[in-house]
């Protein structure tokens, strides 16, 4: 027996009872290749080839173009009204996702620094001879940091705590501040509160990023501080240098969330885009604390 279609079969689904797929597309294997051509320039660039620079640099340009027209257009999805309760849903499970992941990364490199600042640098001292230890005086000392051994161990002055960290701490606490009030405006509908919370939050993240610059020229030319300056210097690099890298995609973020809320983008109910942008913020806040207080204050 078939069934005839009833009047309700023709009948849009309720809100939050469907599933946007997007169409398929090319815009993922563009990707790829650009990100080949990158990491094929690098490699040639870091072996002495002349093509190096110029598969790097197209690379990097086939994938701002995927990346600026992909994302246009999922912002056009957005707005058309093609995100629902479920796209919500899991939009904020991926990102809940993605920023334990990056909690995972940063863990890592603070799990290395504890390892060689309270495990492998001392025992050092049992499990060197006691020849080793008038070769290498500078252990005798186990203090940290350590400008480690050998003549490649050039002397170094750590960085201060009460300084321009201390500057930086305070930008980043008064830009969560900001977008803070910002959130609160977006949840209000106040559209003038939120433009100026987010231009604020914005310009505390450059001048951030500023002053970290700045604290990279000293630290090089006038501490002798440098990525080589032993264990000290290659995790302070890499824990502070991997962390100027999110407040760099934090601020591009905050910029195109500006730009959208100027464009009247987002409402009290629908501003998952702005949401997962502050969280995002927040996080980098936090691991910006914890870097003040075990690579700077302790």
């Amino acid at each position: 027996m078939v069934r005839t279609p009833a009047a309700t079969d023709a009948l849009p689904p309720p809100a939050g009872a469907h599933y946007y797929v997007p169409q398929p597309s090319l815009y993922p294997f563009v990707l790829s290749g650009g990100l080949f051509l990158l990491a094929c320039g690098f490699i040639l660039q870091m072996n002495g080839f002349a093509p190096g620079p110029w598969l790097m640099a197209g690379g990097a340009g086939v994938i701002l173009f995927v990346l600026h027209r992909w994302f246009g257009k999922v912002i056009h999805e957005s707005q058309s009204g093609a995100y629902r309760d479920w796209e919500d849903r899991s939009f904020r499970v991926g990102m809940i996702w993605f920023i334990a992941s990056e909690v995972a990364f940063f863990t890592a490199f603070f799990g290395a620094l504890f390892y060689v600042r309270n495990i492998s640098v001392p025992d050092l001292l049992t499990m060197l001879p006691r020849h080793d230890l008038t070769l290498y005086p500078e252990y005798r000392n186990l203090l940290w940091p350590q400008a480690g051994a050998g003549p490649k161990a050039a002397a170094f002055t750590p960085m201060g705590a009460w300084g321009i960290p201390a500057l930086n701490t305070a930008l980043l606490l008064t830009s969560g501040a900001t977008i803070t009030w910002a959130h609160w405006a977006m949840l209000k509908n106040d559209r003038r509160q939120l433009n100026r919370g987010l231009f604020l939050t914005i310009a505390l993240g450059v001048v951030f990023l500023g002053v970290q610059a700045y604290e990279y020229h000293h630290a090089y030319t006038d501490l002798g501080l440098t990525l080589g300056a032993g264990v000290y210097g290659a995790t302070f690099f890499m824990l502070t240098g991997f962390h100027g890298f999110h407040v760099t995609l934090g601020v591009i973020m905050l910029t195109v969330i500006y730009g959208r809320c100027l464009k009247g983008h987002f409402d009290a109910e629908r501003h998952f885009a702005f949401e997962g942008v502050a969280w995002y913020w927040h996080f980098v806040d936090v691991v910006w604390l914890a870097l003040f207080v075990f690579v700077y204050w302790l």
